[in-house]
This record gives structure tokens, sequence and C-alpha cells, in this order.
């Protein structure tokens, strides 16, 4: 009777373990890079997206984020680390992988985009583009993360293209570069971890970028105007490893798909919002915020046109496509 008690004991803890290990092999842990810091736009819509995952998958999806480039990614090797396996989920400004594939240089081509609606539309119709270059590289685009809208950060008030000769100015891409230098100025490309760097050295004196990022990297300690030129809204795109996206199971999945949809539909809601309290943040810090003369942006937008009609004649047809059907959808 012992023996059997014994049997009936080592089974029930048998059964016990096994559900134990059941439940820990069924959840799910991954980690997601992202260069810029916690509270900006971007790292705020990847942590809304972290919570939703939990929430929808009851816990058994758990996405760690990882900000400030903590695990030692800058945005431009998220391409390859997510696509290797080597980071899972990556939130990223996509414009520099736009020598991967031109089409990342599209949500900052200048003066195409410039208003939230207009990269709300352009985003819409560049999205199966987008989708069918991450694929190809093992990797799913999961959802956008709107920026506000880009401006010059600059000690002075600029009115002319002279104000812009010979400015040493940090741009984020080959666009931004292409129409700096067109127009006379002296343009950087620079990851956003080494902008304050370069600031507080003097490598650079201008920052092109938006309010909130320089909101984000106290911009004021070392410059005093935000010059607001109709630019872009630039986005970063949260991407995933297709092998690991496919390797969660049919709930796992569903669960994951509701948080992006979740992700996306807050995205666009939360930076219009943040439009409004960036104004007053910029009048508490004694931040000068300067109209664009109509002379200087309509200069700027002559000096961006090689830029566009180079994307587009590099994007072949599909370039076309696209931009025929962003103005088509933007003019009504």
């Amino acid at each position: 009777m012992t023996h059997v008690k014994s049997n009936m004991l080592m089974a029930c803890l048998l059964t016990f373990g096994a559900s134990i290990a059941s439940t820990a092999s069924a959840e799910v842990k991954l980690d997601l890079a992202n260069e810029y810091s916690a509270t900006s736009l971007v790292g705020q819509a990847d942590t809304f997206f972290v919570e939703a995952v939990k929430r929808h998958s009851n816990g058994e999806i758990v996405v760690t984020p990882h900000f400030g480039g903590a695990l030692g990614f800058k945005s431009k090797d998220h391409f390859d680390a997510v696509g290797d396996g080597a980071v899972p989920i990556a939130g990223t400004y996509t414009g520099v992988f736009s020598g991967i594939d031109p089409v990342f240089a599209l949500s900052a081509m200048p003066f195409q985009a410039p208003s939230l609606d207009d990269a709300v539309a352009m985003f819409e119709v560049a999205k199966p583009y987008y989708e069918k270059v991450f694929a190809k590289h093992n990797q799913k685009l999961l959802y956008a993360s709107p920026y506000t809208p880009t401006g010059i950060w600059a000690s002075k008030a600029i009115k002319n293209d002279a104000d812009l000769k010979n400015l040493k100015i940090r741009t984020y891409d080959a666009a931004g570069l292409g129409t700096l230098k067109a127009i006379g100025a002296a343009p950087i490309q620079l990851s956003w971890a080494d902008v304050v760097p370069q600031l507080s050295t003097g490598g650079i004196d201008a920052v092109l970028t938006s309010d909130e990022s320089g909101i984000n990297g106290k911009f004021w300690e070392h410059l005093t105007h935000f010059n607001a030129v109709p630019y872009s809204v630039a986005i970063n795109m949260t991407h995933m490893n297709l092998d690991t996206y496919n390797g969660l199971t049919d709930e796992q999945r569903a669960a994951l798909d509701k948080a992006v949809a979740e992700t996306q539909a807050e995205n666009w809601r939360r930076v219009a919002a943040r439009i409004e309290r960036n104004a007053k943040v910029l009048k508490d810090n004694k931040v000068v915020v300067v109209a664009a003369p109509e002379a200087l942006i309509s200069k700027l937008q002559t000096a961006a046109e090689a830029v566009l009609n180079d994307w587009v004649e590099v994007m072949g047809d599909d370039g076309k496509a696209i931009m025929k059907a962003y103005r088509e959808r933007s003019s009504n």
C-alpha cells in the first residue's frame, strides 16, 4: 500500500513538473533595440507595443525594450541585426537603410510629406513596398512611428540661403545630405547618438531634426533657435525577425498582430498631441521658434527636386507608382 501511494505521489509530481515545464516553454522572451530614448515619441511607441503585446498574449510574450542604443547597436546596424536574428525586434529610423533599398529614403524625402496627414498617406501608399523589402531580408514590418515635423535647430534665425552657406549641419540621411549640399550648406550625416557630442565639441553648428528630438536632446543647452521649415515628417519603423515571428504559435501571432494594430493607431494619435505640447516646452526653455520665409522654402524645394528625381529614377516603375498614388491621395 505504501509502495502504491509512493508511485501515485511520484506520478503526481511528474505531472505537475511537466505542467510547469510546459508553461515555462510557452513563454517567449524577445529583446527590442532602439537608439532613441525611452521618453522620445518613437521610444514611447515601442513601450506601448511592449505593454500591448503583454496584455494581448496574457503575459506569454515578454518583449524587453533597450533604449538609447543600450545593446550596442546604432540604427544603421539594425537591418542586419534583425535579419540575422542577433536582435529579434528593432525600432529604427529607416532612412539609414536607403543604401540597402532606396524605398527607405521615401518617408523623409524633402518637402514631399511635410504634415502629419501627408505622412500617413505616404506610409499607407508605400507600406506594401516596405513589407516586400523587409520580407526579402527575413524580416516583418510591424508598425510605423512618426516624429513631429522636421526643422533646423541652430544658433540663429535662418532667413535665406546665405544663412545656410557653409553651415556645418547634421543630417540623418542621403536625401538631406543632397538637398543641403545643393543649397550651399556643409552637411554631415550623423547617427543620433553622435549628435550631442558633436554639438558639444563644435563639430556641427546646426541640426536637421524634429523639435521633438531636439527636446529629448536638450538642444537649448547648445542652440537657441528652431527654424520651422515644411521639410518632412520622418518615421521610424519597428521590424521583427521573420523566423522569430513564424516560430510563434498561431495564438501568439494573433496576439502580437493585435498589439501591432493597436500600436499603429495610437502612434498617429500621439504625435498630433505631441506637436502642441512641444510648442510649450520650447517656449519654457526660451527656444526661439522661427517660421521659415517663403523665399527660403522655395529655394530649399528647388534644391530638393534633384534628390526626388534621382530617387524616382533609381526606383523605376515602383517609384513612379508610389508618387502617383501618393499625389492622387494627398490631393483628395
